[in-house]
């Protein structure tokens, strides 16, 4: 296999760690603040500022002519992933880490299973097969032996 497949193998792999690591930190942001949805804004904000730096110092923020030409649909990525932050936040102390993760990662992968059939915002169609389906029933029962 070609090393960019490994490489992006790797780095979502480290990107699973860094969520399983920040879950616990914004539940205990969210405990220490006294309010989930303050909590992820704070969250937000650190990213939001750490990212701004990165992108500032390596020359990458677009005109806002170009800003202006994004597909409405694009500016909705910050929500579905404010949502995440605060259901993971509030989520945790109450099912802990481990279930947080399977039931997320379930939804995930049923969400993925539509999206990847129906080629959504722009990307190529793979088909929902037997073994897809078997993997996310997999990861489904891995959610239910989570509780034990």
């Amino acid at each position: 296999m070609a090393a960019t497949f490994w490489t992006a193998l790797i780095l979502v792999g480290v990107g699973g760690m860094a969520l399983a690591i920040q879950a616990p930190i914004n539940a205990a942001l969210g405990r220490s603040v006294g309010d989930g949805i303050t909590a992820a804004m704070i969250s937000f904000g650190i990213g939001f500022l750490l990212l701004l730096g990165l992108a500032a110092s390596r020359g990458a923020l677009p005109p806002l002519t170009a800003l202006k030409a994004v597909p409405w649909w694009c500016w909705t990525g910050g929500a579905f992933g404010a949502f995440y932050v605060w259901a993971v936040l509030w989520s945790v102390p109450k099912l802990g880490v481990v279930t947080t993760f399977a039931v997320l990662i379930l939804g995930q992968l049923l969400a993925a299973l539509l999206l990847d059939a129906n080629g959504a915002f722009g990307l190529p169609v793979k088909e929902i097969t037997i073994p897809r389906v078997g993997a996310v029933a997999l990861v489904g029962a891995g959610l239910v032996i989570s509780r034990f």
